[in-house]
C-alpha cells in the first residue's frame, strides 16, 4: 500500500510517498480501507519543527495525523467479525495511507447519510469544537468570540456556539472570503484578525473566547473578556502560547487549555456523548461541515501547501 511520511523536517516537499505492506490488525483492532483523510493544521507545525524539546517536535522518520473514514476490511483477534463491511471513522497517527489499523475502542460508526467531509469531523474535530465551548462554559445569552472561525474546527465552533445558546457569536478570520463564510455560518460579527486594531472592532462584554491562534490574538482576546470571562485555547497556529501575561488573569478572568486526548482520557463517557451529539447535528442539517477541498493522496505535498497558505475554507481532504 501507499503511505506518506517524511525523513527530514522542513517544507511540504519533504513529504514522500512510500510503498509498504498492508498492516494486519491485532487484538481489539480492525483494518480500515481508507476512503478519505481529514487533514489537521498541527501537522504543518510538527513537520516544520526542528527544535528538540518543542511541543511540536517529533523524531524522524515521522507520520502524519488525520481523521480516517473508510470501510472495515478485516477484524483482528478478539474483535467482533460483524464489524467487517461497516463504515467507520477514526483518529489516526499514521493517517496518510491506503489502509489504517485502528483500535475498536474509539472507532466511530458513520451513518450512510453523511458524506466524506462530514464523516471526517466525527472522531475528533467536532468533539474539540464542542468540548472547548463546554470548557468555556458557554451558556444562554453569552457573547462568544471564536478566533480562526473559518478553519477546520472553528467553522464548527461558530455554529455550535449558537447551538449552546450564545446570544452573540463573533468570529475572526484572515481574508475576505473567510469573513464572508463566517457570516454565512451565522456569526453576528466577522472581524479580520490580521489588522493590528482588530480587537477594537469587537463589541464590549465578551463572556467567552475560544482560540486556535495563540500569540497576540490570544493575548488581545483575553483583554476583551468581561470580569469572570473565560478563555479556552485549543491550538496555537501562530506557534506561540507564552505571550499571555499572568497579570491579565487577575482581572477576574480565566484561561484554560483544551486537549482532545486529555479530554478523552479524563471523561470518555462525555466524549462518546459529544460524538453522538455532533453526529446527530450533522445528520439533521443543524450543523454544516465544510470540506470541499479534496486532493488525491499522491498530492499530499500540494495539500500541505494549501494548509500553509491558510486560504482554504473549512477542511482539506486527501482521497486515496
Amino acid at each position: 500500500m501507499r503511505r506518506v511520511r517524511y525523513h527530514a523536517h522542513g517544507g511540504p516537499d519533504v513529504l514522500t510517498i512510500e510503498e509498504t505492506p498492508v498492516p494486519r490488525p491485532g487484538p481489539g483492532q480492525v483494518l480500515i480501507r481508507t476512503e478519505a483523510i481529514g487533514l489537521n493544521y498541527v501537522d504543518v507545525q510538527i513537520r516544520r519543527e526542528v527544535r528538540p524539546g518543542s511541543l511540536y517536535h517529533r523524531p524522524l522518520p515521522a507520520t502524519l495525523t488525520g481523521d480516517v473514514v473508510g470501510t472495515v476490511e478485516e477484524a483482528g483477534p478478539d474483535t467482533d467479525p460483524a464489524l467487517v463491511g461497516t463504515r467507520v471513522a477514526a483518529l489516526h497517527e499514521d493517517a496518510y495511507a491506503d489502509f489504517a489499523v485502528a483500535d475498536v475502542e474509539w472507532l466511530v460508526p458513520v451513518p450512510e447519510s453523511l458524506d466524506l467531509g462530514a464523516a471526517t469531523m466525527l472522531p475528533m474535530v467536532g468533539v474539540v469544537a464542542l468540548g472547548a465551548l463546554r470548557m468555556a462554559r458557554v451558556d444562554a445569552g453569552d457573547t462568544v468570540l471564536i478566533t480562526a472561525g473559518a478553519g477546520t474546527i472553528g467553522h464548527l465552533a461558530v455554529q455550535l456556539a449558537r447551538h449552546q445558546g450564545a446570544r452573540t457569536v463573533i468570529g475572526t478570520a484572515g481574508s475576505p472570503a473567510k469573513l464572508d463564510l463566517l457570516t454565512k455560518l451565522g456569526a453576528d460579527v466577522a472581524v479580520d484578525h490580521t489588522r493590528p486594531d482588530w480587537f477594537e472592532q469587537i463589541p464590549a462584554g465578551v463572556d467567552a473566547v475560544v482560540d486556535a491562534v495563540g500569540g497576540r490574538i490570544l493575548h488581545d482576546g483575553i483583554g476583551l473578556l468581561s470580569p469572570f470571562g473565560r478563555a479556552v485555547t485549543y491550538g496555537a497556529a501562530a506557534g506561540d502560547l507564552t505571550s499571555v501575561p499572568v497579570t491579565s488573569l487577575f482581572a477576574l478572568k480565566s484561561l484554560s487549555g483544551f486537549s482532545f486526548l486529555a479530554w478523552r482520557g479524563a471523561d470518555p463517557a462525555r466524549v462518546r456523548a459529544d460524538i453522538a451529539e455532533v453526529t446527530g447535528l450533522l445528520q439533521d442539517g443543524r450543523l454544516r461541515a465544510l470540506a470541499d477541498t479534496r486532493l488525491p493522496l499522491t498530492e499530499a505535498v500540494q495539500a500541505h501547501r494549501l494548509l500553509e497558505e491558510r486560504t482554504v475554507l473549512g477542511r482539506v481532504l486527501l482521497i486515496p
